[in-house]
């Protein structure tokens, strides 16, 4: 006798559908925040207005969209220097970060750390990190922390593929496996270490196996797919959380800008990044499902993209108006107060 699948009722479907369409609704917005939020932070750049160094994050939003909606505030986070989206969606205020950019005392970092060094612990954010590879040993400190305090959650520690082959990221991986640390190792693989191409700097180009020695599984998906982002986050997170230790997952997607602002991409045609964009791109992705399910039409998308353009411009010219730091500011925040070491 062959078990009859249960069926939703009619209002179970229609709630279903409703809650994937505010998922739909959701990712489109945050994505497209952080796209509008980088073009603007290069236009300032552009304007004088943001000095250092400046690395963008215009064609990877799927990656930490899809990532934070399948994980907990509770879960902490560490990135590199590519780090403004990674604030955004763990809640940051968008004129703090802002603020930060333009080098300003009301900036998450009081205006002392700028585009590469944000931190925002209250949100479980530990970084914004400037030497490639230095965020990995720190995640892996923080996922030691988590078990050694009993912790259910899970460290998700993002690096890019050019820093894959870092000495330090492959100690951090041998202490991981020995202590089955509660750790995803999240490899943005962009196919491009600032200027080199994987194919010309790793012998095994295919990331999520470099754990592999040591006993660390690895699932490998569509970083351009923000769906594709989510599962595989989610099949990482709850391998991690049932206690078998760490996880690589290597999500391969792709910026449009140079590595930096002032890397203008001579090393790769143009052709390739407009092919990315017209077939690839994460927002356009969802919203063509957005327009084919008749969730909203064009013009309610373009409602959506001017309000994120008119909030994004708010918050710079709020950021402008602030003041810089006090010369004084040089010499706080060097050691933890009492109070931070007692916590």
């Amino acid at each position: 006798m062959v078990a009859s699948k249960s069926r939703l009722t009619p209002d179970q479907a229609t709630a279903d559908a409703q809650e994937g369409n505010e998922e739909l609704l959701k990712f489109y917005r945050e994505m497209l925040l952080i796209r509008r939020f980088e073009e603007r932070v290069g236009q300032l750049y552009g304007m004088g207005l943001i000095g250092g160094f400046l690395h963008l994050y215009v064609g990877q939003e799927a990656v930490i969209v899809g990532v934070e909606n399948a994980v907990t505030r509770e879960d902490p986070m560490v990135t590199s220097y590519r780090c403004h989206g990674h604030m955004l969606m763990r809640g940051e205020n968008l004129t703090r970060v802002m603020s930060e950019l333009t080098g300003r005392s009301t900036g998450s970092s009081k205006g002392k750390g700028g585009s590469m060094h944000m931190f925002s612990p209250e949100n479980g954010f530990f970084g914004g990190h400037g030497i490639v590879g230095a965020q990995v040993p720190i995640g892996t400190g923080i996922a030691l922390s988590l078990k050694y305090r009993g912790l259910s959650n899970v460290c998700f520690t993002f690096l890019g593929d050019g820093a894959a082959n870092q000495g330090q990221v492959y100690e951090s991986y041998n202490m991981a496996a020995l202590w089955k640390l509660p750790i995803v190792y999240v490899i943005e693989n962009n196919q491009y270490g600032m200027g080199t191409s994987i194919a010309r700097a790793s012998a095994q180009t295919e990331f999520f196996r470099h754990g592999e020695g040591l006993g660390i599984p690895g699932i490998k998906c569509d970083g351009m797919n923000v769906f594709s982002v989510k599962d595989s986050a989610l099949e990482a997170a709850a391998f991690v959380r049932a206690g078998n230790g760490p996880m690589i997952v290597e999500m391969n997607t792709y910026r449009y800008r140079g590595h930096s602002i002032s890397d203008p991409a001579k090393y790769r045609p143009k052709e390739e990044v407009k092919e990315v964009r017209e077939t690839r791109d994460p927002i356009n992705q969802v919203e063509e499902i957005i327009i084919e399910k008749g969730i909203v039409d064009h013009a309610g998308l373009k409602k959506i993209d001017q309000e994120i353009r008119s909030t994004v411009r708010k918050a710079a010219e709020v950021a402008k108006e602030a003041n810089f730091p006090s010369p004084s500011e040089l010499y706080t925040d060097v050691y933890a107060s009492n109070d931070s070491a007692n916590d």
